[in-house]
């Protein structure tokens, strides 16, 4: 995008500076005629008129106006006419622009061209003034030819010096990107070898405690039902931690297991599992689900989701037994509204504000990534948390 927004100003810049050259190149050759060598005839004035053309037509034929000009010149002299040195101002101007654009052939054979026609001008001169003739061809010719080809060599020298910067500051974003690419495969192998192992060993052990208890006689039935219950959400920690070291190792979604962890449309089914899951838990739960976030997009899906999760396992763990739960989620005014409210403060409730965990702290940044504000702290009769989280009004499409 920098290149092109570049290459879009510097045609810009050419064609006001040829604007300029043009208003530039007449203004000073009209004053130079009208102030100085005052013309007096019709041929004089169309010769320079002709020299004019020429050197604004050398904006796009560089050398075929130099070589035109300097026969032009030698008709001049030949002619006796008293814009000889008009002439030779306007063919300088057009071997500078020569050397500025172009190198190597043309270039030599345009300043050895324009400096044949002063040395032809000045034939009758030579060989006494030989000095004086090659120095008015080295200012004529040579003057100009340095001039252009500093102004090409650094301009060229800029132009390296820019796109070396975009080197490296392509070489910092790869750099980056490899940085932060070896950070999310250490993430995912600490996950895989270290959560997963010792999930997945309690998800096991919980399956034998399972069929022991199945097998004994007199068993209280709560007692398999909390197993159960605990055998069925260690299955789903495992999948959600597999999917996640999915994305980790291959976060451009290329993978066969890289998909959302919560897909278009089943956003609605997963809150009421989650709800399901912490009515059996013994508490009480109001759930009031608004069906049109299941047309969010998947991040912020997502994060209705955990929000969900973490907010009801807060008052789970905190509201004390018997405590009533409400929860919330409604989107509107592109607005997604999300409220846990438990009745269950002064009972296992901390009087200190907030829990002693991340738990709070990860729902906040998650709501600030997203634009959004989360608001969590005591009531009279419990502890509440509110959230709101914009909703594009693109992302509110239905899905496929």
């Amino acid at each position: 995008m920098g290149r092109v927004n570049r290459s879009w100003i510097e045609l810009a810049f050419d064609r006001r500076f040829a604007v300029i050259r043009v208003l530039v190149i007449t203004g000073v050759l009209l004053g130079d005629f009208l102030l100085v060598q005052r013309p007096s005839g019709a041929r004089d004035w169309g010769l320079a008129t002709a020299g004019l053309v020429l050197c604004l037509a050398s904006g796009k034929w560089t050398f075929s106006a130099l070589l035109a000009q300097s026969g032009l010149l030698v008709a001049a002299h030949a002619l006796g006419t008293g814009v000889v040195s008009s002439l030779k101002a306007l063919a300088a101007v057009t071997l500078f622009e020569l050397a500025v654009r172009q190198s190597a052939r043309r270039l030599a054979a345009g300043a050895v061209a324009l400096a044949l026609a002063v040395a032809a001008n000045r034939l009758a001169d030579l060989p006494g003034d030989l000095l004086s003739v090659l120095y008015k061809m080295g200012i004529v010719a040579g003057l100009p030819l340095l001039m252009g080809a500093y102004v090409r060599v650094t301009r060229n020298a800029a132009r390296h010096a820019r796109e070396h910067a975009e080197q490296q500051e392509l070489r910092a974003e790869q750099q980056l990107l490899a940085a932060r690419a070896a950070e999310r495969t250490a993430i995912a192998r600490e996950l895989h070898d270290l959560v997963a192992h010792h999930v997945s060993s309690m998800v096991l052990r919980v399956g034998v405690a399972r069929h022991v208890v199945a097998a004994t006689s007199n068993t209280d039935p709560r007692i398999t039902d909390v197993l159960d219950d605990l055998h069925s959400s260690g299955n789903t920690a495992l999948a959600d931690l597999r999917r996640l070291v999915a994305v980790l190792r291959i976060p451009d979604g290329t993978g066969p297991d890289t998909g959302s962890l919560v897909t278009p449309g089943a956003l609605p089914a997963a809150l009421e599992s989650v709800v399901e899951r912490s009515r059996r838990t013994g508490l009480a739960v109001t759930a009031s689900v608004d069906p049109g976030v299941g047309r969010l997009d998947a991040v912020r899906g997502l994060a209705v989701l955990r929000l969900a999760q973490e907010g009801l396992a807060n008052a789970v763990k905190h509201a004390g037994p018997g405590a009533h739960a409400e929860f919330a989620v409604r989107v509107a005014d592109d607005v997604i509204h999300m409220t846990v409210h438990d009745d269950g403060a002064g009972r296992a409730r901390p009087p200190a504000p907030g829990p002693s965990g991340h738990g709070l702290t990860g729902m906040r940044e998650r709501v600030d990534l997203l634009g959004g504000r989360l608001d969590a702290g005591p009531t009279a009769r419990g502890w509440r948390l509110t959230a709101e989280l914009p909703a594009i009004a693109s992302t509110l499409e239905p899905q496929p």
